[in-house]
């Protein structure tokens, strides 16, 4: 198969002028597969302004005839030892060769970064597609990718309030204080995660960017889960157009399995029901140890859509976790 996009075609870096274009190319992705939209314009504009990010090294827009924007690739490094290829094509260009391309540059691109990795360490690339898509599969597995994990969107379709949170003795729940909760929040954050597949410490600075430096941050939709003085649960959520995201949600381990979780998720959902949002989602290991799956089936969400992701490991080595 040749690496060489249709004469029709051009390539270059993103701006962020093109981030409500780029949006839309993903929301027509999303319907196309018969889905929610995953990414609004808000969410690019804070991915593409971690600092760690270089858009005219790492990001490549394909453009078609018109100035149509045909195909969409960011790629994410963390910390030199996982490195991530988000890729989108219109559906009126996936004959033509695209996502093919763009595999495999982001993949040149992502050799070029395995000798920043600690020595010995582990280098991985991943792709994740929709399960329905048949043809990336097929194309991944020639690639030399393999399967390596399931993840799953959940939702849950409010026809009334949730159930009233029922806290254990000493819990108590409040909103996020700017100025005051965001390291102990991202420490919160950070425990209640080093245990999930695949984490990857985040650094401060660049947390702090995607998270509250961005478009849509409403600290009264951030819930914080106390005993006492300390956060042990956290619900972050945003309020989008259509629907409620709860974007990072968890439990620290000597708090779990005490009904913290499901009050949590329960007083998110109520909120979200006094704002008039009828559905709320989030995204979710389906393969995970901390029974996040079970809590969320037991709170009344459901599953609407897998994603497959896809492993091919670019330097053998020992898995090393830098510190954030």
């Amino acid at each position: 198969m040749s690496d060489a996009l249709p004469k029709e075609l051009s390539i270059r870096a993103p701006t962020m002028e093109d981030v409500e274009s780029v949006a839309e190319l993903t929301k027509l992705c999303d319907i196309a597969e018969q889905a929610e939209p995953e990414y609004v314009a808000e969410d690019l504009r804070a991915d593409w302004q971690l600092p760690e990010l270089n858009l005219e090294t790492d990001g490549w827009v394909v453009v078609a005839p018109g100035e149509q924007l045909a195909a969409y690739s960011l790629l994410f490094n963390r910390e030199n030892v996982r490195l991530y290829a988000d890729i989108y094509v219109h559906p009126e260009h996936r004959a033509q060769g695209i996502r093919p391309h763009l595999v495999r540059l982001a993949e040149k691109r992502a050799r070029q970064q395995v000798p920043q990795a600690p020595p010995g360490a582990r280098v991985t690339l991943y792709n994740t597609i929709s399960s329905v898509d048949e043809t990336s599969r097929e194309f991944l597995e020639d690639e030399g990718y393999r399967l390596v994990r399931h993840f799953w969107r959940m939702r849950i379709d409010m026809n009334e309030a949730s159930p009233a949170p029922e806290w254990q003795t000493g819990i108590t729940a409040r909103t996020f204080i700017p100025g005051q909760d965001e390291r102990a929040t991202f420490e919160a954050m950070e425990e209640a995660f080093q245990d999930h597949w695949g984490h990857i410490p985040w650094r401060f600075e660049s947390w702090q960017q995607v998270m509250i430096e961005r478009e849509g941050f409403d600290p009264s939709l951030w819930f914080l889960s106390m005993e006492g003085n300390k956060i042990v649960g956290i619900s972050l959520c945003y309020n989008y157009p259509n629907e409620g995201w709860v974007d990072q949600f968890g439990v620290r381990p000597a708090w779990r399995r005490k009904g913290i979780g499901l009050a949590l998720l329960r007083h998110s959902f109520r909120e979200f029901y006094q704002r008039g949002q009828r559905k709320v989602s989030l995204g979710v290991d389906a393969q995970s140890t901390t029974g996040a799956t079970r809590l969320y089936g037991l709170a009344g969400m459901h599953i609407t859509r897998q994603f497959d992701s896809y492993e091919k490991v670019l330097r053998p080595g020992e898995e090393a976790i830098p510190p954030g």
